[in-house]
């Protein structure tokens, strides 16, 4: 199976959102990494069938995705930034009801949303009114509705957004299992949500991919650049308004900041180890971050 995306844009007027992106997937986990207004969402609408592109295409195993119409939206799950609702309907009732709008015999249906229930932890809550759950309960309810047909392709923007740190690590396992022979594309602008699990990582900014790879791969292109310096507290504050600062940690009347810089930023500088969070700083600097 492979999802191959050619040259695809899509303008706004005269605001270009998504600028001749291209890329070749084939089964696995593949992140997303951008801050808001990227073109993250854009593109994966695109991806989606949802929004048609200015130019350029997507294709499933050499299939236009937009021609391919009900076949296409056979094979995909898609989780939106803001997922729909009846706030009136229990969990079970919701899905349920998604199952039959996507084609799923009853007797089939009624397994899966059993299955999806346990494994997003909600079956507790199946026959509670949605109007009544949490934030992360409403958006694993979200997760689980983009999984009811087993879909071949699995598109997920902002998936852990509300989820606490127990219920993203649950999600990351999930989906690191499931992407075995699946395409699995999540978005985020929270780097530890691609790191544990992604493949390859996409980094992208005014609707183009600045550079992609490995998680080892881009943190690679940083090294070198990732310093650790320790300073007077009184002074931590004249470095963050100089440098990219990714951390500063307390030790009693000093401050040790981890900055991200080109040059060494001081005498007293060592090297560190990058990581990936490292490489989305270098790129986007903390404000932007």
């Amino acid at each position: 199976m492979e999802l191959s995306i050619d040259r695809l844009t899509k303008h706004y007027g005269h605001k270009i959102a998504v600028d001749r992106v291209s890329a070749t997937l084939g089964p696995g986990v593949y992140g997303l990494l951008g801050a808001n207004g990227a073109g993250k969402t854009t593109l994966m609408r695109m991806l989606c069938a949802i929004l048609e592109p200015t130019s350029g295409e997507v294709r499933l195993d050499g299939k236009d995705v937009v021609g391919m119409g009900p076949a296409y939206r056979d094979v995909l799950g898609y989780l939106p930034q803001d997922f729909g609702y009846y706030p009136s309907y229990t969990a079970a009732e919701f899905l349920s009801y998604i199952a039959a709008l996507k084609g799923i015999p009853r007797e089939a249906a009624g397994k899966r949303v059993k299955e999806l229930l346990g494994m997003l932890d909600l079956t507790a809550v199946a026959d509670k009114k949605i109007k009544t759950f949490s934030g992360g309960m409403k958006q694993r309810v979200g997760i689980a509705q983009a999984l009811l047909n087993n879909p071949q392709v699995l598109i997920l923007d902002e998936p852990t957004s509300g989820l606490d740190p127990k219920e993203r690590v649950r999600l990351r396992n999930l989906l690191s299992e499931y992407a075995g022979d699946k395409i699995v594309i999540l978005s985020t602008h929270i780097v530890s949500d691609v790191e544990a699990i992604a493949d390859v990582v996409f980094v992208m900014n005014k609707g183009q991919f600045l550079v992609h790879g490995t998680v080892q791969e881009l943190a690679e292109q940083v090294r070198g650049r990732v310093w650790e310096l320790t300073v007077p507290r009184e002074q931590a504050r004249l470095w963050q308004e100089d440098f990219t600062v990714a951390n500063y940690r307390h030790e009693g009347e000093r401050v040790v900041l981890r900055i991200i810089s080109d040059e060494k930023p001081s005498d007293g500088a060592v090297p560190c180890e990058p990581i990936l969070d490292d490489a989305y700083l270098y790129y986007f600097g903390a404000k932007e971050a």
